[in-house]
């Protein structure tokens, strides 16, 4: 089982493991309460940006709030979705949790670069080594996913498609 693991499923199936549960918490705080979950440590460089910046009123701060909580989620679903496709065999040795692992990386790391730009804009120490930390580790993962040969075809599968392989002798 451990040779058809490709070393991008690993790391995304370990990003996840960490992603979900955080951000699901993150997400869900917000969610309960806006203006107070806004306010908390992984959410804070985002609230002093736009109450010092922007000058949001309470009813955009909360929107603003469920805003930065839906895109959490939409990073999580991704990643779920990815370890529903890396439980299966056939889809994992192929690839094809790549698109899903490739969009939660994506869209996580627009929100973490995001995060670390305005904690450093706010002088919040402790938020800017944790945004830089996740996107460290979600950098790391693309760049295994980029530096990764693709996936090879079964032999099987290049016999049924009808391609014709030339053998050397």
């Amino acid at each position: 089982m451990a040779k058809n693991w490709r070393i991008s499923s690993l790391s995304g199936a370990l990003l996840a493991a960490y992603f979900i549960p955080a951000w699901t918490m993150i997400a869900f705080k917000i969610m309960v309460s806006p203006i107070h979950g806004l306010y908390d440590r992984p959410n804070i460089s985002f609230a002093l940006f736009i109450s010092d910046h922007l000058q949001l009123a309470g009813m955009a701060t909360v929107r603003f709030a469920w805003l930065l909580a839906l895109g959490r989620m939409t990073v999580v679903a991704f990643f779920a979705v990815f370890l529903v496709f890396v439980i299966r065999t056939s889809i994992r040795k192929s690839g094809g949790a790549n698109e899903a692992l490739g969009m939660a990386l994506a869209i996580g790391s627009v929100i973490s670069f995001a995060g670390m730009l305005l904690a450093s804009q706010a002088g919040e120490l402790a938020a800017l080594r944790m945004h830089a930390a996740e996107l460290l580790m979600m950098l790391g993962t693309v760049i295994v996913m980029l530096i990764e040969p693709p996936a090879k075809k079964p032999a099987a599968a290049d016999a049924a498609s009808g391609e014709l392989t030339l053998q050397q002798t």
